[in-house]
């Protein structure tokens, strides 16, 4: 902006040439300079109280901006330039004033020359530069003669500060065998200077101590590798100092260094190695399978994942009775055992290992194969073991009842190792605490103690040790079965009572009938039965015995034709014999009816009563005579059910008469009298001592009236009674028969006397009983039955009256 003025004030002064006048040249050799043209206080004065003519004021001070030297260290205060204005005649009428950043602090004015001074050393990189404000006003009013003016005052840079490394000290890494110009890490240097003041700025690079191994690109701070081959085996870490300096690294410049920490990592370009060729290991015989009996170990110069090795045993002697594998913290080889080993059958074993990387880096595979081998040899030491048995377990098998002290079996076990010690025998009491068994110390033979019975214990399952003698301690158990087996009991027999038919035309050596044999004794599988004619039957002409060998056998004919009317039933013994312990036989007997067959061997006739038939009657007369027989015994059977049918019906008068059948008995109760002896209420339905019940068989239409109490009057149990009956007779709902009720009151000891016929015929003879045709339908024949009688005792009542 003070540049622009300038220029328009250049300007201006040569369109108005002759009225502008030269100022006085700049006070400061720096550039600072005023322009301006000087106008009477009078004019000026004038043209503010309102002139006839407008006249503008113009500004008679103008400058441009200041500089001052950082870092100044001088005793006096340092210059930094002079403002003036053309007002200022040098009569001390005007008066400078100062004001903006640093004013008064930093920076001063003397108001009356407008020198200005710094107060104290500055510094750029804490502040480049400052803005401040200038003014020249009456030194006697303090009104401003001018206008108020804005300049700068900038801190000229000086190489006061050294490069930098913020980000320092720098770790990096790169492969090992890497080639030259391997891109390895970056680093930077910043510097305070001006960059765009001389080279106070301008850094660089340069290493101080890395050489030959690394170098570094002077203008950007890239570090590569610069020898080929560097081995991490060799060495795995470097430590470089780079330097940074400024000035483009001319003398004077100043400089800052930084460290740089350089590792090589590893890769996988050293195979594994045997630190022997050769490896001795000892192994006890008694080692269990699956045990670690030694470790080897081949070592690599890699490390992590490269340094992983796999162990393998050559096909050879070992790789049947060992294994080996990998111990994953330590990368060693541990040798397991596969099978027991047996230092009485092999004392040694030899066989090689081999040793190579898990992970194969192609880049080094033309460096050799990644392996290596050694050599393994195991000594097997003898141990002083237990004696050994011949067998896993034993398996003994004894009948029941056997007499104590028989032998029964022998275990043996003998001591394998050198010594070869003697072994002696016994049984463990917890698994034989009865002592049924025994056992030769010396020879091992198990015999028994005392009688076994197979339906109490029918195995036994004891334990048999065996103890070296020089070595107490050590022993064996092996597990020895007794099967306790049953004794043939019971002799076999007929599987069944056979029915044997021979025909009349049985020919020569025909087999009539198979047969078989039981047993009861256990078990029945496996047992095996023979069958033979007795010696005393030997001599048997009709018949004889034929054993097939599967526990079956067959009769078969020893003659031509038999006949029924010499010989109807022939009986056959037969000798069963089982395979049991001991063998036990019986003689069975086997029944043969001679038959009457046809032709083709089909039986006809084998009744005794059939051989005495005449002989020309036919089998069709035989059925005739059996058609009759059938007829009148069915005629004789249909006659006994018409006379028991006729007998029923004459016991009623007709289809009409539906009352019960009464049978008299011509006594009297007691009545009241008979509940001393003997309960009524067990007489009764217990369903009709309750009152006010219906009917169970029917659904009344109407409710019944209640009963009336009943009274010991007769007059009242009359009319009790006739009630009753009519109430009866106006159930339509009742079923076709009479109904019996019973009354507590009656018998000869009661209140109400005797009201039995009996006592009625004795007492009262002549009674009329036509009323009972009153009664209803239902007495009927009741009435008729009662006036036949009345009849009848009055005609003869009249007869011998009239004798």
């Amino acid at each position: 902006m003070l540049t622009r003025n300038c220029l328009l004030l250049f300007l201006w002064i040569l369109v108005n040439a002759g009225s502008v006048s030269s100022s006085r040249p700049p006070s400061s050799p720096l550039g600072r300079g005023r322009a301006g043209r000087e106008h009477a206080r009078s004019s000026a004065g004038s043209a503010r109280n309102g002139a006839a003519g407008f006249q503008r004021v113009k500004r008679g001070w103008v400058w441009n901006q200041f500089f001052v030297l950082e870092e100044y260290m001088g005793s006096d205060p340092q210059y930094v330039g002079k403002l003036h204005t053309d007002l200022d005649k040098g009569d001390s009428l005007v008066k400078y004033t100062l004001s903006g950043d640093g004013a008064g602090s930093i920076f001063t004015i003397d108001q009356t020359t407008g020198d200005i001074h710094a107060l104290r050393s500055l510094d750029r990189e804490e502040k480049p530069y400052y803005t401040l404000r200038a003014q020249a006003v009456d030194i006697d009013t303090n009104t401003p003669l001018e206008p108020e003016s804005e300049f700068v005052i900038k801190v000229q840079d000086i190489n006061d500060n050294e490069p930098k490394f913020l980000e320092g000290p720098y770790v990096a890494s790169v492969p090992e065998m890497s080639p030259v110009g391997t891109y390895v890490t970056q680093v930077t240097a910043t510097d305070a200077d001006d960059p765009t003041y001389g080279n106070s700025a301008r850094v660089v690079y340069s290493i101080l101590h890395g050489q030959p191994y690394f170098s570094v690109d002077p203008k950007t701070g890239v570090i590569k590798t610069a020898l080929p081959n560097m081995d991490r085996e060799v060495k795995e870490e470097y430590q470089v100092l780079i330097q940074a300096k400024d000035m483009g690294g001319q003398l004077g410049g100043l400089a800052g260094t930084t460290i740089v920490n350089i590792t090589l990592s590893d890769v996988n370009d050293n195979p594994p190695r045997f630190s022997k060729s050769f490896f001795h290991l000892r192994v006890p015989e008694s080692s269990a399978v699956g045990s670690a009996i030694g470790r080897i170990k081949a070592h690599d110069l890699d490390i992590g994942r490269n340094a992983e090795v796999e162990y393998t045993i050559v096909p050879g002697d070992g790789g049947t009775v060992f294994d080996i594998t990998t111990n994953e913290h330590n990368q060693e080889g541990i040798v397991i055992l596969k099978r027991p080993l047996d230092y009485e059958s092999k004392k040694a074993y030899t066989f090689k290992v081999e040793a190579s990387n898990a992970h194969m880096d192609p880049r080094f595979q033309s460096f050799g194969a990644f392996k290596d081998t050694a050599t393994v040899k195991i000594n097997v030491l003898d141990v002083d073991e237990p004696p050994v048995f011949n067998k896993p377990s034993y398996v003994m098998d004894v009948y029941e009842d056997t007499p104590a002290g028989t032998i029964i079996g022998a275990v043996t076990a003998q001591d394998l190792d050198a010594s070869s010690s003697p072994v002696r025998y016994s049984i463990d009491w917890r698994s034989d605490l009865d002592s049924y068994f025994d056992i030769d110390p010396v020879e091992g033979t198990i015999s028994t103690n005392d009688l076994l019975d197979r339906e109490t214990i029918a195995q036994h399952n004891i334990s048999v040790v065996a103890t070296k003698l020089n070595s107490p301690v050590l022993t064996s158990r092996v597990a020895v079965t007794v099967h306790v087996l049953d004794i043939n009991e019971f002799p076999p027999e007929l599987a069944s009572p056979y029915e044997t038919l021979v025909c009349e035309n049985a020919r020569l050596g025909q087999v009539i009938q198979t047969f078989g044999a039981k047993d009861k004794d256990v078990p029945s599988a496996g047992q095996q039965f023979s069958f033979r004619t007795p010696k005393e039957d030997m001599k048997n002409k009709n018949f004889t015995i034929r054993d097939f060998g599967n526990n079956t056998a067959g009769i078969v004919t020893k003659r031509v034709g038999f006949r029924r009317r010499l010989q109807e039933i022939y009986f056959l013994p037969v000798v069963i014999e089982d395979n049991g312990y001991p063998p036990k036989s019986s003689t069975g007997t086997l029944t043969i009816r001679v038959c009457g067959c046809q032709s083709d061997g089909s039986v006809l006739s084998c009744s005794a009563e059939a051989i005495f038939l005449p002989v020309g009657l036919s089998t069709g007369a035989l059925i005739a005579i059996l058609l009759c027989i059938v007829i009148l015994l069915g005629i004789v059977v249909l006659y006994v059910s018409l006379r028991r049918q006729k007998k029923k019906e004459t016991l009623m008068s007709s289809k009409e008469d539906i009352r019960d059948n009464v049978i008299h008995y011509d006594d009297e109760g007691g009545g009241e009298e008979d509940t001393h002896a003997f309960d009524m209420g067990t007489l009764r339905n217990p369903k009709v001592v309750k009152e006010n019940l219906y009917r169970r068989d029917v659904k009344p239409e109407m409710k019944r009236s209640p009963k009336p109490p009943v009274s010991q009057d007769s007059a009242d149990i009359r009319d009790f009674i006739h009630q009753r009956l009519v109430e009866h007779d106006l159930d339509n709902s009742a079923p076709p028969y009479d109904s019996l009720a019973t009354y507590a009151y009656e018998g000869e000891g009661s209140v109400a006397e005797s009201l039995s016929s009996i006592e009625s015929i004795a007492v009262d003879l002549e009674e009329d009983y036509d009323y009972l045709r009153d009664w209803g339908p239902r007495f009927k024949t009741l009435a008729g039955i009662f006036g036949e009688q009345s009849e009848t005792q009055s005609d003869s009542t009249n007869t011998e009256n009239a004798h």
